[in-house]
């Protein structure tokens, strides 16, 4: 196999990590590709997201919930699950699933492109 192919789901060891695994996997001037691993994570307590480019999300594997500002009802997305979210449209992750990685694709882009 030539080394210029990846895997979106190859993952490096994740038994010590705390954070999110975010890798970028393509940017241009108008939007950004990334692959994201949670591994139990959720928005701190509190905290919205508020971001100026929309962003279009999609479950690979694993399970999350997700709750925006508007609205008391968290969803829960499972893999195949995707959603389109308008900039600054504010919303938070309430939970990852913590017994298996949860692998995120994310697609921010300019709103006017």
């Amino acid at each position: 196999m030539p080394s210029y192919i990846k895997n979106l789901f190859t993952l490096p060891d994740l038994n010590n990590s705390q954070e999110e695994l975010h890798s970028q996997l393509l940017n241009t001037p108008h939007l950004t590709l990334e692959r994201i691993v949670s591994t139990g994570q959720a928005s701190p307590p509190g905290e919205w997201y508020d971001q100026t480019r929309d962003e279009w999300v999609m479950v690979l594997k694993g399970s999350a919930g997700l709750r925006f500002a508007e609205d008391q009802q968290i969803l829960t997305l499972f893999p195949g699950d995707y959603l389109h979210i308008p900039a600054h449209q504010r919303h938070r992750v309430e939970w990852t699933d913590s017994q298996e990685p949860t692998i995120w694709l994310a697609l921010h882009h300019d709103p006017t492109h």
